[in-house]
């Protein structure tokens, strides 16, 4: 759920980018943090490590306009791939309000992506959400590989609820703005639903 502080008028909104280990997630954010104006974002906080590019999580908040009388700021997270740190992985899946599901088409890792999607609704789970409650989109990522695995493989195997999809070369930029764009908008909508509901039961 999303975080609302009332004196300072502004609602904090979750996105996290979910994927096995090099599938792009940390590429999505880093090629999304270029777009946005300096003036409209926080830094970029990329934590390292030897064998994984992020350890903890990518994190930046961006200021996206008004939701019902309401600043509305987006904070973008990724997790890490590997899974001896799955810990993490639960800690930041806490609070989200919106899923990308980064997969990588490399011909190789079609049991990566299948085992990464069942570890997102497992840790879900141990928050006490569901996968089917929350906004989700698939992105299809490096689809300029050699070999690359079909869509409409990747589409069978991974996105059985038949949530939005999209096709990306997130190395260089393409799908990225509009993966972003389409959570976003599906999460907002989402939202939107939530508060009518909650006042429709207060009156």
């Amino acid at each position: 759920m999303p975080t609302i502080n009332a004196s300072a008028r502004r609602i904090r909104v979750k996105i996290v980018y979910y994927g096995a280990g090099l599938s792009g997630k940390t590429t999505n954010l880093e090629k999304l943090h270029l777009h946005y104006p300096s003036d409209n974002r926080g830094d970029m906080v990329v934590l390292d490590t030897e064998s994984e590019r992020t350890l903890f999580f990518d994190y930046f908040p961006a200021h996206l306009g008004k939701l019902g009388g309401l600043t509305l700021q987006v904070d973008f997270f990724t997790v890490p791939g590997q899974s001896f740190y799955n810990t993490t992985r639960t800690s930041v899946l806490r609070g989200v309000d919106g899923i990308v599901f980064v997969a990588d088409s490399s011909p190789d890792r079609e049991v990566a992506n299948e085992m990464s999607l069942d570890n997102l609704g497992v840790n879900l789970e141990t928050l006490g959400r569901r996968l089917d409650d929350i906004p989700l989109v698939f992105q299809w990522n490096k689809r300029d590989v050699p070999g690359a695995i079909a869509t409409s493989v990747l589409s069978k195997q991974l996105n059985r609820r038949g949530a939005p999809e999209i096709e990306a070369v997130a190395v260089k930029g393409t799908g990225v703005w509009e993966t972003q764009k389409l959570i976003l908008g599906h999460t907002i909508e989402a939202l939107k639903r939530q508060f009518a509901q909650k006042r429709g039961a207060v009156t």
